[in-house]
């Protein structure tokens, strides 16, 4: 029994809806997975923003003097390491005057490139970028008017030639600026990052509670009023107008190859309607291969009676039982091109057109994270300008729970950004999979295959394609080095408050010791014996304790201070010279990826198009 088993398990029609089944079952868990992972990124990237405000605006507080630009044409020298570096910078002087806008980015990478990484640090010929730059788009400046939303304190700048994909608005200083102000900036560009994912959260179907916002007064996190757009199914046209606007038109409509979409359908129902089906087949073939086996047994017994002419009675009751099993047979592969037809429908009329959603969803969201990123990248060079007169204030209780929470919320924040990756990776593996083995028709009498049932083996071919070359490690170190700088200003900090307390215990036994001093000096006077007796004198001997004490106070006193001075000095730097790394692998990483989708998504649209052609034409 267990041989036959295992040769019914064999058999390649069951081998091959096994795995059917088991890359549904696979994709099932991986949407899951999806969707949380991009609610994760979403909410990391405000978190993110906020514990940088906080850390900002606690670490401002610790100055006398305010921030200010440097009036000089160039920026002052800064220390070479962005993590030990034990370097401040000062400031003689305050101006108001207004600075040249900081280095814009180099353009983005032209179409015909879009799955070559695009460096960020390199040039694109043996120029500078900024050469480039200038001789490709003209800039012009004009200040921004009272009533005009944006940043405070901003100036808009348009690239006006055909060589950058959209506007883009480039954050210059018309005031001098403090530490908080700029930050407040890019806190609003994380807002406006994760705002920009929120309507693929409703493709993916995020659960409601997982839009929580960040509670910061003020802060708008693009959902507030529209939570109800959250129960949107994806055939309400309303709610794809309230997801994507109007970039978000169907670029395939209402029908996909013949089959009628159906508009109430959502993501998740179909995915998991597309697994029972698959289970559902899988015991249908392995009952239709059951059915053959013993039909086979049973043949083979009545050709054996016939060849011994056996009696009548028993050669007739085995063509009887021959002939059941060809009526079980032949409505097993009935119930077989039933479901086959199911999942044929549900792939074509609801599964494709929800991918082709999707993808479009990932293109707009890279679209406008690659914009904004690229703001953040222009805010963050306005912190070289930024000098301060260095503060002796210590790092107070509350500045330190922010420098931990910031340190945590970059932990998340790459930790997010990774699951994303994989998550998404694993989404289109498991689909590509399940796609490879399922246009492979089963039963003796297949459906047809039409040209638009291929079409998104293809479609999601591309899609893995532009997945596996997204330049995520690039990305992903680029935040790790954000984490690994705001770790270290975390370890600089313990180290002033180990300094600190030593300084108490050296300063607290100083004037235990001199109190002890001053009893032997009221009850014995100065001294206690003649100065040229051999005795001892506990006076002389206590004060010559306290005088050590006194010095060893003093050293310790002034390693305290040094401890804060490298602490202030280290989170500046550390700030300068990390935050731009890691907003310039971000702009990298998301214009490769909307390029990348943008590729996908009209290499659909064409396809879509040659069909549409095709089924006019007679």
């Amino acid at each position: 029994m267990g041989c036959w088993h295992s040769r019914l398990e064999r058999e390649e029609m069951i081998s091959r809806c096994k795995a059917r089944k088991r890359y549904m079952k696979q994709f099932v868990k991986a949407r899951q997975a999806f969707s949380a992972a991009h609610s994760m990124y979403i909410r990391s990237l405000r978190n993110t923003g906020s514990a940088l405000l906080q850390f900002a605006t606690a670490e401002t507080t610790l100055h006398h003097h305010h921030h200010n630009l440097n009036p000089s044409p160039s920026p002052p020298p800064r220390p070479s390491s962005p993590i030990s570096s034990t370097n401040t910078t000062t400031s003689t002087t305050a101006s108001s005057t207004v600075l040249p806008p900081p280095p814009p980015p180099p353009p983005p990478v032209p179409s015909s490139s879009s799955w070559n990484f695009w460096d960020p640090f390199m040039p694109t010929s043996g120029r500078s970028v900024d050469e480039e730059w200038e001789d490709t788009v003209p800039v012009t400046t004009a200040a921004v008017a009272p009533n005009v939303a944006g940043p405070p304190s901003l100036v808009t700048t348009t690239a006006t030639t055909t060589t950058c994909s959209s506007e883009l608005a480039m954050v210059v200083s018309t005031k001098s600026k403090d530490l908080v102000e700029i930050i407040q900036e890019l806190d609003d560009y994380f807002l406006k990052a994760a705002n920009a994912g929120s309507p693929l959260s409703l493709l993916l179907e995020v659960p409601v509670s997982n839009f929580t916002p960040h509670t910061s007064s003020g802060r708008d996190f693009g959902l507030g009023k529209s939570s109800s757009a959250l129960l949107w199914t994806w055939g309400s046209s309303s709610a794809k107008w309230n997801a994507f606007g109007k970039l978000c038109e169907d670029p395939v409509g209402n029908n996909v190859g013949g089959l009628a979409v159906d508009e109430n359908a959502t993501h998740c129902s179909t995915v998991e309607r597309l697994y029972a089906w698959e289970k559902k087949l899988y015991q249908e073939v392995k009952n239709a291969e059951q059915l053959k086996l013993e039909h086979e047994k049973k043949v083979a017994i009545s050709r054996k009676l016939d060849m011994k002419n056996a009696d009548y009675i028993t050669t007739e009751k085995a063509k009887k039982e021959v002939e059941k099993l060809e009526s079980k047979m032949m409505v097993a592969l009935q119930a077989i091109e039933t479901t086959s037809t199911e999942i044929i429908k549900l792939r074509e009329s609801e599964l494709y057109p929800q991918l082709l959603h999707l993808v479009k969803g990932l293109m707009s969201m890279w679209r406008s994270m690659y914009e904004f990123h690229q703001v953040q990248t222009h805010i963050v060079q306005q912190l070289k300008y930024l000098n301060c007169i260095p503060s002796t204030e210590p790092t107070t209780e509350i500045h330190r729970q922010s420098t931990l929470q910031l340190e945590l919320e970059a932990q998340q924040w790459h930790l997010s950004f990774c699951n994303l990756m994989k998550a998404q990776r694993d989404y289109i593996q498991s689909l590509t999979g399940w796609l490879r083995l399922s246009l492979f028709q089963v039963g003796n009498n297949p459906v047809n295959k039409t040209k638009q049932d291929s079409a998104i083996y293809p479609f999601c071919e591309e899609w893995q394609l532009a997945v596996n070359n997204a330049p995520d490690k690039v990305a992903s170190e680029g935040i790790k080095s954000f984490l690994t700088m705001i770790h270290a200003i975390v370890v600089q900090q313990a180290e002033e408050q180990k300094q600190k307390k030593r300084t108490e215990s050296v300063f607290k036994d100083l004037e235990k010791k001199a109190g002890e001093l001053r009893s032997l000096e009221s009850k014995h006077g100065p001294y206690s014996k003649p100065e040229g007796e051999t005795n001892k004198d506990p006076v002389r001997e206590k004060r010559a304790k306290v005088e050590t004490l006194r010095v060893k106070a003093a050293d310790e006193k002034a390693k305290y201070e040094k401890s804060i001075n490298v602490t202030r000095a280290m989170t500046m730097n550390n700030l300068q010279m990390g935050l731009p790394h890691v907003f310039q692998a971000m702009t990298g990483f998301a214009n490769v990826c909307k390029q990348a989708f943008e590729s996908v998504h009209n290499q659909a649209k064409s396809t879509e198009y040659l069909h549409n052609v095709k089924m006019i034409l007679p």
